[in-house]
């Protein structure tokens, strides 16, 4: 017998189908996936879901922006909160690291793949990235300003240090096991008190 589904509003169905998008994503790939994978998670019919995403590429390119919406009010809680600026910004990067919490980076190493050939995931995941930028070199200016270190180039200096975060990922989440935690969190500390003028020991503040 069919499981009775509770009747949900436009919203809650979207919200739905994208989670369920998101999970599928991060266990197919993004080349692998089908409107069909997604329907099928949630038992509902493929019209229902092309109803609210006409595409496949449209499908995606939401999911995308579902799972980074959450990680960029996570990080905007994060730097918001008081004490210092350096403070703030260690937890940010921290968070944000291949070991941290935030984002599945299986997920994200599939999107910037098929952002490649996808102009409409190519444009959410550009305008995502340089929101999670902007908000990393406001709280490095917020610190420069107050006297906490010295920052000549905030945007700079976020750019460099997302780089290295991205990067670290790609090679943590492809090469499991090859680098570990431990020396990758030295790389980061010390990127930080490169771009920060630090004295070593600060970095860890």
């Amino acid at each position: 017998m069919a499981r009775a589904r509770v009747r949900l509003s436009v919203a809650e169905r979207r919200d739905e189908l994208l989670r369920a998008a998101v999970e599928q994503i991060e266990e197919r790939g993004v080349a692998a996936l089908r409107i069909a994978d997604v329907a099928a998670a949630l038992g509902v019919s493929n019209a229902l879901v092309l109803y609210h995403f006409s595409t496949k590429e449209k499908l995606v390119a939401a999911a995308f922006e579902y799972a980074a919406e959450a990680d960029l009010e996570r990080l905007r809680v994060l730097v918001g909160r008081g004490g210092s600026a350096l403070r703030r910004l260690r937890s940010a990067v921290r968070w944000y690291s291949p070991t941290g919490q935030a984002k599945g980076w299986r997920l994200w190493i599939e999107g910037w793949a098929a952002a490649l050939r996808e102009p409409a995931l190519r444009e959410v995941s550009l305008g995502l990235d340089r929101q999670w930028k902007a908000t990393l070199a406001e709280v490095i200016a917020e610190g420069a300003a107050a006297g906490e270190y010295e920052c000549e180039d905030p945007c700079a200096a976020a750019w460099r240090l997302t780089a290295l975060l991205d990067g670290l990922a790609v090679q943590m989440t492809a090469y499991p096991g090859d680098l570990s935690r431990r020396r990758m969190e030295t790389w980061v500390d010390e990127a930080l008190t490169r771009e920060l003028g630090l004295r070593p020991h600060c970095a860890m503040v």
